[in-house]
């Protein structure tokens, strides 16, 4: 178990991300993934209110009716709920109605930990804390969070939350696996810094790392295939280098691919927990084995080395290394 930053709440290493949830997954499958999860040990539950057009917060809030008090249930609102300009966004206006639609699919009186699925650039920021502090004023959200947002925009989030006195954010979500790594420049020193927790998604880049692809290997199923976001996402070439190049490590290593993938990212130190998420029973075991995985010091440099590290945030490539002039 895991905190989640400051908060006193304990999470499980790995977080269940329920997008498949009345999508790849129908309910009979879906209930077979949480009830699966819930045995190994998982009590974190990751969804939104646009996955599935809210099936998927529908799905969740049956799953948990026996077991409510024993969980913690994430979602977040943002994106396009529907064809009206204003169901959107992060103004006041949306968001509370977003929060009331995702309690009523979930059924239950509370979000435990509710995002902001994304940067508003239209909708002042002060205008969006101040609804997220609406919300937890009333019981509806009990800790705000943010997804997809940068360093620099979650600091300014901690700013004006501590300017006003608002509940200030305690997580953050950002993509993060071998070879979406920008995460490590700016977001995990300031998470660290700021004492939030990161749950990280597609740690297995959208499919990427779990043996399946490579350069000569692209499978007609599955989401770097079926989804348009994610071909662009992971569609350069080099991606499937490092696939095939990983794919042998792990073999070497005796370990399935899924397996370290997730193990990697669950290594780094500035992780909480990171979030996967299956079609499938079949695809979960080996990402509950990660969760029994110690993954040693040699083996983890080997796998980082598949890639190139990212720069700094200054660019200057000498910092942390022996010919710097910044050390003290």
């Amino acid at each position: 178990m895991r905190f989640i930053g400051k908060t006193g709440v304990k999470v499980s290493r790995i977080g269940l991300g329920t997008m498949t949830f009345g999508g790849d997954a129908d309910e009979a499958t879906s209930r077979a993934i949480f009830e699966r999860a819930r045995e190994a040990g998982v009590n974190h539950f990751d969804t939104a209110d646009v996955y599935n057009r809210g099936r998927s917060e529908e799905l969740l809030g049956s799953f948990v009716a026996g077991c409510r008090d024993e969980v913690v249930i994430a979602t977040k609102a943002y994106f396009a709920t529907g064809n009206d300009p204003n169901a959107r966004g992060g103004s006041r206006y949306h968001l509370v109605r977003a929060v009331e639609s995702s309690l009523r699919r979930l059924r239950t009186d509370r979000i435990d930990l509710f995002y902001l699925h994304r940067w508003d650039d239209a909708t002042h920021l002060e205008e969006t804390l101040r609804a997220v502090e609406h919300l937890v004023s009333r019981g509806m959200i009990l800790y705000p969070a943010v997804s997809n947002f940068s360093a620099w925009q979650t600091a300014k989030a901690l700013g004006v939350q501590s300017r006003l006195g608002f509940s200030p954010l305690v997580a953050i979500q950002p993509m993060y696996n071998l070879v979406k790594r920008q995460a490590e420049v700016e977001i995990f020193p300031m998470t660290v810094s700021e004492g939030l927790a990161a749950f990280p998604y597609s740690p297995l880049g959208g499919g990427l790392l779990s043996g399946k692809y490579g350069v000569g290997n692209r499978p007609e199923s599955g989401r770097l295939s079926a989804w348009e976001i994610y071909r662009v996402r992971y569609g350069e070439s080099f991606n499937y280098e490092v696939a095939d190049r990983f794919r042998q490590l792990a073999a070497e290593a005796g370990l399935a691919p899924a397996t370290l993938a997730l193990a990697w990212v669950m290594s780094s130190p500035a992780v909480t927990a990171p979030l996967v998420g299956v079609r499938n029973v079949q695809q979960l075991e080996p990402l509950l084995a990660a969760m029994e995985l110690h993954l040693d010091p040699a083996l983890r440099a080997r796998v980082s080395a598949l890639v190139p590290d990212p720069p700094p945030a200054t660019d200057r490539n000498e910092e942390g290394r022996v010919h710097t002039l910044g050390q003290r």
